[in-house]
């Protein structure tokens, strides 16, 4: 497996473009589902997780190009085997997105329940019961859920659906299933995540009928078909959230194109509290974000939440900055029950911090030094790269394929802006 070779100790200056958003990615190649016409998505990143959806995609029996300048079109018109296997999705949470789309087009879907990062629990037992309100028959049996129409229909039909919690793949779900369903659906308690309304406008560029979406309260009517579009994915705040925490540790003076500061405001307070500089490009510019940092911040507490609150994704880029930043400091994880794996291994780098139960207790201004440590999941992955970009000596970074999940070549990113970084077969 390969692995990253970090040396740390330099400050980071340069440019960086930010990716698309893996996590509006994924939910939009499934949207290409809902017609047989060709959907055009622009600004798709390089990762594993995409290549996972690629191939599952294909399986279905749907037409696949990609071009190197991450432009890749769809036609699911002769779509024939409307199946998720366990042995395509295995690594992969957001095949549960592919459920609704098939559902809603085809009628029927068997989709394996999913894997991912083993962070916590996250069941889907949200999405069942809002497809069931919509009058689906779902069978959870041997790892999969097979889904399908009641005898007789047609469509799935308009429902009121409220979560019993904030999930954004729920919402995802729900979205795309009601765009082909008889009459209105109504979702309560929706996700507000940036990627939502993003698909939500790939939907209403298809011939979708959306409203409310980026609020708790989306609004959808039925449409009877979908046509095709072209759509640019947005970018990836995580993505850029965590480049921001990588300069913000090591100093330096970075510029971060397409970065959203809209998306990360939660994020840039917190920096700014530090001792970071910020700033965003005017409106009206192509988006960007600026960071200056002199490496020696004040280290912030924090707590996660759903969005617009600090959100879960950066809580462990967050830590590692904590990490060396001047005084003490909490980080209070309210969304994974299991997500704090990585702080053992800060720990090996020099790390100072105790955990009690959902809140990690972080003692600052450690001196981090080199060593190997292994990336538990995508998130963490990241924030030992951080803490590897800070420590004297070398860092030895296994299991890296979770950081290909989620970052489009991130050591080619670090390297172009100064960072000593290479990667290991």
């Amino acid at each position: 497996m390969d692995k990253l070779l970090i040396r740390g100790g330099r400050a980071l200056h340069g440019t960086v473009c930010i990716s698309g958003a893996k996590n509006a990615a994924l939910p939009e190649l499934c949207a290409a589902l809902l017609t047989a016409d060709s959907v055009t998505l622009k600004n798709v990143p390089r990762l594993q997780d995409v290549v996972t959806m690629e191939r599952l995609i294909r399986n279905m029996g749907v037409a696949f190009e990609r071009s190197d300048d991450g432009v890749v079109t769809l036609n699911a018109a002769a779509l024939n085997k409307p199946e998720a296997p366990y042995e395509l999705v295995k690594t992969m949470r957001a095949s549960v997105l592919a459920l609704g789309p098939l559902l809603a087009r085809f009628g029927k879907a068997t989709v394996s329940l999913p894997g991912g990062c083993a962070i916590g629990s996250r069941p889907v037992d949200q999405h069942i019961k809002g497809l069931q309100a919509m009058g689906a028959i779902i069978d959870v049996a041997h790892g999969y859920m097979n889904a399908r129409l009641p005898e007789g229909w047609m469509r799935l039909k308009g429902a009121h659906i409220t979560t019993d919690m904030v999930t954004v793949t729920g919402t995802e779900n729900f979205l795309m299933a009601a765009c082909l369903a008889d009459g209105v659906t109504v979702l309560e308690n929706a996700a507000q995540e940036p990627e939502i309304p993003d698909l939500a406008e790939m939907l209403i560029s298809m011939g979708a009928n959306i409203t409310g979406h980026g609020t708790s309260r989306i609004t959808i009517t039925g449409v009877k078909k979908l046509h095709g579009c072209t759509h640019s994915v947005v970018a990836d705040r995580i993505e850029a959230g965590t480049f921001l925490c990588a300069v913000a540790a090591t100093g330096g003076d970075v510029i971060l194109e397409n970065a959203r500061g809209d998306h990360l405001d939660a994020l840039l307070d917190k920096l700014r509290e530090a001792g970071a500089s910020v700033t965003q490009s005017p409106l009206g510019l192509p988006h960007g974000i600026r960071v200056i940092s002199s490496g020696k911040l004040k280290a912030q507490s924090f707590r996660t939440t759903e969005y617009p609150g600090f959100p879960t994704d950066m809580q462990a880029q967050m830590m590692a900055l904590n990490v060396v930043s001047t005084g003490s400091s909490m980080a209070t994880e309210t969304i994974f029950e299991n997500r704090f794996m990585h702080v053992n291994e800060l720990v090996r780098l020099g790390a100072n911090i105790q955990i009690d139960g959902k809140v990690a207790m972080v003692s600052g201004n450690a001196k981090l030094s080199g060593a190997h440590v292994m990336a538990t999941d995508l998130r963490a992955s990241a924030s030992l790269v951080i803490a590897g970009l800070v420590a004297e000596g070398e860092t030895t970074v296994e299991r890296i394929y979770h950081l290909d999940r989620g970052y489009d070549r991130m050591e080619d990113k670090l390297r172009g802006i100064g960072a000593d970084i290479e990667r290991v077969k």
